[in-house]
C-alpha cells in the first residue's frame, strides 16, 4: 500500500515557505472567518497571483498590483500553489 498522495492533488504550501520572487495562485485561506473575511479585502482571494518578495518574519509581496507586509503568522494561513514560469 502505497503513502504517497496522488499524482492529482495540488502540491500547495504556505505562503511564508515560499521561495522570494516566485509567484503563485492562492488555493485557500486557513485562518478563521473574521481573518480569512479581512485576508480577502487586502486581495487575498482563492484564485488571485501573488508573489512573494522577501522576508521571513515580515513577509513582503504583491498581490493585486499593490505591495503589503504581512506577518508570518498571516502568512503561515494563505495556503499557494507555485505558478510555472511561462
Amino acid at each position: 500500500m502505497s503513502t504517497n498522495p496522488p499524482s492529482d492533488c495540488p502540491k500547495t504550501l504556505p505562503l511564508c515557505l515560499l521561495a522570494p520572487g516566485v509567484q503563485a495562485e492562492i488555493f485557500s485561506l486557513g485562518g478563521k472567518d473574521a481573518i480569512n473575511h479581512r485576508l480577502r479585502e487586502l486581495g487575498f482571494c482563492e484564485a488571485a497571483k501573488v508573489k512573494k518578495i522577501s522576508g521571513r518574519h515580515t513577509v513582503m509581496c504583491e498581490v493585486c498590483g499593490t505591495k503589503l507586509a504581512i506577518s508570518a503568522e498571516l502568512a503561515q494561513l494563505i495556503h499557494v500553489q507555485p505558478v510555472a514560469a511561462a
